[in-house]
């Protein structure tokens, strides 16, 4: 079915041949003389969009946007004028209007501006869908020539580059093709870190990961001028391309690089390593007070501005200021911005944001929430959403005018799991879905990487035969009792602390103000 288009021109009958050339292409198009006839025809016909000439007699084109809006806000306007007038246009975008044309106009100037406002869609659908079908066989053939941290970083980023593009496409087809890719890049990646992960915390040769991210990347900045570090905890790093905007409205990126996290790709143990330059055991041999193992009772991140203390002063910058703000809730946000001017004179503000990480939580918890994440797409949709309407976008603004230069980065990454693997443990034994420690556990050894000497990885022992194991790509870990329920309750969820893509690399980005 052809597209209606309504043409509106006090001239309409010198634009005969512009109307005959676009109905060979296939679009319907009525010529009206003057806006109430126009507005006449809106009322008993439904139009894709409207030509409206700015400059017409008696009710002109900038004066009939708002009326034709009223009759039908979905109608999409496109302005031709011959006025290039600044304020001309500011008003007429400040309408809403879809597009404009300058005169004179010729033919394929509106073909452009049609099919950039009615087949767009369309349009970018069939050339992505193309380039993937172009692409796929390349990303199945590099997957096996994988062999560096690098690597794996620059093609996990391909992925994720490609499931941005399939969020604006309806074919399911070639987004579950792309989805298939992945999990098997998962698994792969899997044994990667199983075959490495020891050997980064031993070598020189290594990814920049949680103990070294502080050091290596936000110190030097702190050192020439006053950084805003922004810690959104849980960030994948799909989420950050899609959010990423939104600080750039107010900031110009200079760099954007990814880290690995550290195992587990928890809070408890990567976001205390990020503010304590240190290991999980590390931290806890330093602070035996501060540091509760899972077993443990006590608040698992309520040391982390003391961390962050410690390692400033270790690494000289104990003579910089530094202010440490938690967002748990959206009151303590707004209050925040409220409050900005008594934090701004801080050479370092820290805000540690934790929405996507009650979000996550949320879809298990929450049969709402669970309606509106579907999956990544739904995911990152309803993070964007977020993150547009947030106070925290006030803030950033804040801080851009402060002269705030702005470091944003995540603790880990979260991951959609879709597959149970049974572990029997004792009543010591961890509670966390994607990975569990204790004395006692059995488990799939195809399913989860084993550590039974955790102090090779930095990592606390509970008890002398305590061991660490982590789930794989998207399986996630149930106990033999109550199984079904617990398989329907956590299937199709958001989880953390295991070995992906999703959880183990993730995104830091330096910007400064515009």
């Amino acid at each position: 079915m052809s597209e209606k288009i309504l043409w509106i021109d006090d001239e309409i009958d010198l634009l005969k041949p512009h109307i005959v050339f676009l109905e060979k292409k296939g679009y319907q198009v009525t010529p009206v003389n003057n806006v109430n006839e126009a507005l006449e025809l809106i009322d008993s016909e439904k139009f894709a969009l409207t030509l409206i000439d700015e400059n017409m007699p008696g009710i002109s084109g900038l004066e009939a946007i708002p009326m034709i809006k009223e009759k039908d806000n979905s109608l999409k306007i496109v302005m031709v004028t011959k006025s290039e007038e600044e304020h001309i246009m500011e008003e007429a975008i400040g309408s809403q209007i879809a597009d404009y044309i300058l005169k004179p106009v010729n033919p394929n100037q509106i073909l452009l501006s049609l099919k950039k406002n009615l087949q767009q869609d369309d349009l970018v659908e069939q050339k992505t869908i193309l380039q993937y079908q172009q692409e796929f066989r390349n990303l199945s053939m590099e997957l096996s020539y994988l062999r560096t941290y690098q690597d794996w970083a620059e093609y996990y980023k391909k992925i994720l580059n490609w499931e941005i593009k399939f969020d604006k496409v309806a074919d399911n087809e070639f987004a579950d093709l792309l989805q298939s890719q992945k999990e098997e890049a998962n698994i792969q990646f899997a044994k990667f870190i199983e075959n490495n992960y020891e050997d980064w915390l031993h070598d020189s040769e290594k990814p920049v990961m949680s103990h070294t991210l502080f050091k290596e990347k936000v110190k030097p900045e702190v050192e020439k001028e006053k950084v805003l570090l922004l810690m959104i905890d849980n960030l994948r790093y799909d989420q950050w391309k899609v959010i990423e905007p939104l600080f750039t409205k107010h900031y110009n990126k200079i760099s954007e690089d990814y880290y690995y996290s550290i195992l587990p790709t928890a809070t408890q143990y990567a976001r205390n390593s990020f503010f304590a330059g240190l290991m999980p055991s590390e931290i806890e041999k330093r602070f035996p007070e501060k540091w509760f193992n899972d077993n443990e009772e006590g608040n698992k991140n309520e040391y982390e501005r003391d961390f962050l203390e410690d390692q400033m002063k270790r690494i000289g910058l104990g003579s910089k200021s530094m202010k440490y703000l938690k967002v748990l809730n959206a009151d303590f946000e707004k209050k925040i911005y409220d409050d900005f001017n008594q934090h701004k004179n801080n050479d370092l503000l820290v805000i540690v944001y934790n929405f996507i990480d009650i979000l996550s939580h949320a879809k298990t918890d929450n049969h709402i929430v669970d309606q509106l994440i579907r999956d990544d797409k739904t995911f990152r949709s309803l993070t964007l959403n977020w993150f547009e309407n947030s106070s925290l976008m006030k803030i950033i603004k804040a801080a851009a005018e402060s002269g705030y230069k702005l470091v944003i980065t995540t603790d880990h990454g979260t991951i959609y799991v879709k597959k149970p693997s049974k572990v029997v443990g004792d009543r010591e034994t961890s509670t966390n879905i994607r990975y569990k420690t204790g004395k006692s556990l059995t488990y799939d050894d195809s399913d989860v990487w084993a550590i039974t000497a955790p102090e090779k990885l930095f990592l606390p022992k509970g008890n002398l035969s305590s061991k660490y194991i982590f789930a794989k790509s998207n399986i996630f870990l149930a106990y033999p009792k109550n199984y079904n329920h617990f398989v329907n309750y956590y299937k199709e969820t958001y989880q953390h602390g295991g070995i992906s893509l999703e959880e183990c690399i993730i995104p830091i980005s330096i910007l400064e103000p515009k």
